[in-house]
């Protein structure tokens, strides 16, 4: 029992590291060939660079996420899809919108799925994420899915508002500071309420170590 307790926390940090270490190779690569002062061509080519270790990141991620967790999240698989063709778009058209514009595809299809599924009665959560959330009754994961619907959509809200403001570079910076803070506080929230629907404490944990991607 105690070696399980140790490695659960090992697994829900490996996870977040799968979910934002390709941002962080993106970040890297972009302030490395990022030019001291303002040039347009500079610019471009530090994107495309960045885009580049960015697909090949998300790649090895989800190979390494096959590896050590023996399996490939929908998810995570989804995520990379987009990043490898929104990524090739860019590179083609030197035109970073496509890279910004990709965290928005992403929930606002995740969005749409969970509340279009809630709407009908289906949880399509749950077909995601029912070994993490042991315990939780149908009336839970109704709510969850839902309210998971609606955050996704706020999130790509959000993302539209940001990158229409600021800079590429601050937007960048945005993805880590803004978005995983919320969605951290976002996953919090939802703990009452799954309580109260059946999740055991094992599953707290889960829900606090694994949350959706942002």
């Amino acid at each position: 029992m105690a070696e399980t307790q140790n490695t659960k926390p090992k697994s829900g940090w490996l996870n977040i590291l799968v979910d934002y270490g390709p941002l962080l190779v993106f970040l890297g690569v972009y302030k490395f060939y990022q030019p001291p002062e303002t040039s347009t061509f500079g610019e471009i080519a530090a994107v495309i660079y960045g885009t580049i270790a960015f697909m090949v990141a998300a790649v090895v991620a989800l190979a390494f996420s096959k590896w050590k967790f023996g399996h490939i999240s929908p998810m995570l698989m989804l995520s990379t899809a987009l990043i490898v063709s929104f990524g090739g778009l860019t590179i083609w058209l030197r035109d970073p919108e496509f890279i910004q514009f990709k965290p928005t595809a992403i929930y606002l299809l995740f969005g749409i799925l969970l509340i279009g599924g809630w709407l009908r009665g289906k949880a399509l959560l749950q077909i995601l994420l029912e070994a993490a959330f042991e315990g939780l009754d149908r009336t839970g994961w109704l709510k969850l899915s839902r309210n998971w619907g609606v955050f996704f959509l706020l999130l790509a809200a959000l993302n539209e508002v940001l990158r229409a403001q600021l800079s590429f570079e601050d937007w960048l910076w945005a993805k880590l500071w803004v978005f995983l803070p919320l969605t951290f506080l976002f996953t919090f929230s939802q703990i009452p309420m799954l309580l109260k629907h059946g999740l055991s404490m094992e599953g707290v944990d889960e829900e606090v170590q694994n949350p959706p991607p942002s």
